[in-house]
């Protein structure tokens, strides 16, 4: 998986023709439909504006405007629904960004499903996630059961990547076949290849698996590998018990190798050209947590985590956390925990508190989180945040929301940030809300 930024550039004309051609198909299918009993549309609004002081003194609010969109018909052999959604900004005070407006269309694609096979077959830019591919592209994605528990998935397109210092290629294809039985296990291989002029820029396989070998028994993982660096990108695999259903336990472990991990990014942000990570660096975690519910209102937990790096050498992270909750509307929750490391940055205390109560249709929340270094860093021992949060619902579909925080970190003595939240849900349709 890559990391990508947030605001996607256009896509080659031509796919932005053929994405926007289906997606006007779609819409005018449903619309036109005349089973209203089978048609549903459905949306929602966040419209949040934030306030904070930057670095040089700015006047920042940016207000954001989050828009998603479904409409959906179930009249015929199979469902068929458009999916929109987007965000625009535009600022206020002083700029935030190079422009004080932006905007970005998130996902856009018309989908069918069938009533039989779980076939199901998505056009437009979309989200893909299967197996190595967690990918946001325009393009076509498929899926179907096949026989005897197997399960396959295909998607090709261009990738829908943001702003980026490097390229994301103008052509990504791959694909999932897995094995499942449904008591036991599943198990997928995977592959994906990116390409710029018909040359590979990125090609990676992987495992990922799921096996329940006995009851109270979980286990999940996956492997990926850079088949363009040969080498292996990352191991990840995680397992749990739970004997009962106040005890919980798991163990983890992953190890990384970042050579071949970012080999290839869309941003410079996490290139290893610029000090995000030093070249040749791998990084192994071991770790562990148990929780214990006491009670009905009670529940502790610690954890444990060892992480050793080749070069920048290694560090443990541990701690406890307890919470409890009440009838009346009240969850609370106290939490320690010690890093110690190698170096001063890797050396502290860290506490946090926090308290959730609700009256009717508000609530009120207050979080504490506060790191003591053991060391001075930018000549500060100590940085905390406070932060409370107020939200009112005024109906099921209507709900404003409201919080401030107050931080003093390495980079400011003083700063204050806020947010007001309006969020609202609306539908007409059989299914509407």
């Amino acid at each position: 998986m890559k990391i990508k930024a947030k605001i996607t550039t256009p896509a080659p004309p031509g796919a932005l023709r053929a994405v926007g051609s289906i997606l006007l198909a779609c819409a005018l299918v449903i619309c036109g439909q005349q089973a209203a009993e089978a048609t549903a549309i459905n949306g929602n609004s966040e419209t949040i504006l934030r306030m904070r002081e930057g670095v040089f003194g700015e006047n920042l609010f940016p207000l954001y405007e989050y828009l998603d969109l479904s409409a959906s018909d179930t009249a015929g052999p199979g469902a068929i629904s458009l999916h929109i959604g987007g965000w625009g900004r535009v600022d206020l005070g002083d700029r935030s960004f190079e422009h004080r407006t932006d905007g970005d269309i998130q996902y856009g694609f018309l989908s069918y499903r069938a009533n039989r096979g779980n076939f199901t077959a998505n056009a437009g830019r979309q989200w893909v996630v299967e197996g190595v591919g967690t990918e946001r592209i325009d393009g076509l994605y498929l899926r179907s059961d096949l026989l005897a528990g197997f399960t396959a998935a295909a998607y090709v397109g261009n990738p829908a990547v943001t702003q980026p210092d490097f390229d994301g290629g103008d052509l990504i294809y791959g694909g999932r076949l897995a094995h499942t039985m449904a008591k036991y296990y599943s198990v997928g291989v995977s592959a994906l290849r990116n390409e710029v002029n018909g040359e590979g820029i990125r090609e990676e396989e992987g495992v990922d698996l799921w096996l329940h070998p006995v009851a109270m028994v979980d286990i999940t993982g996956r492997s990926t590998y850079n088949s363009l660096t040969r080498g292996w990108m990352e191991h990840a695999y995680t397992a749990s018990f739970t004997p009962t259903e106040a005890l919980r336990a798991s163990a983890s472990l992953q190890n990384v190798h970042y050579d071949d991990y970012f080999y290839q990014v869309t941003t410079n942000t996490l290139s290893l050209t610029n000090g995000f990570i030093a070249p040749g660096e791998e990084m192994w975690n071991v770790g562990g947590s148990v929780g214990f519910n006491a009670t009905k209102n009670i529940g502790l937990s610690a954890e444990y985590n060892h992480y050793e790096y080749d070069l920048a050498g290694g560090a443990d992270y541990y701690g406890v956390t307890g919470n409890f909750s009440t009838t009346t509307g009240l969850a609370a929750g106290l939490s320690f925990h010690r890093m110690d490391g190698s170096t001063d940055r890797l050396r502290y205390n860290q506490y946090r508190a926090w308290a959730t109560q609700k009256f009717g249709p508000a609530d009120l929340t207050l979080d504490f989180f506060d790191v003591d270094f053991d060391g001075s860093i930018s000549g500060r021992e100590n940085t905390f945040s406070l932060a409370a949060a107020a939200g009112y619902d005024f109906s099921r579909n209507l709900r404003v929301a409201a919080d401030v925080d107050y931080i003093r970190s390495a980079d400011f003595d003083n700063e204050l940030r806020g947010l007001i939240r309006l969020s609202y849900a609306f539908g007409v349709g059989k299914e509407g809300k």
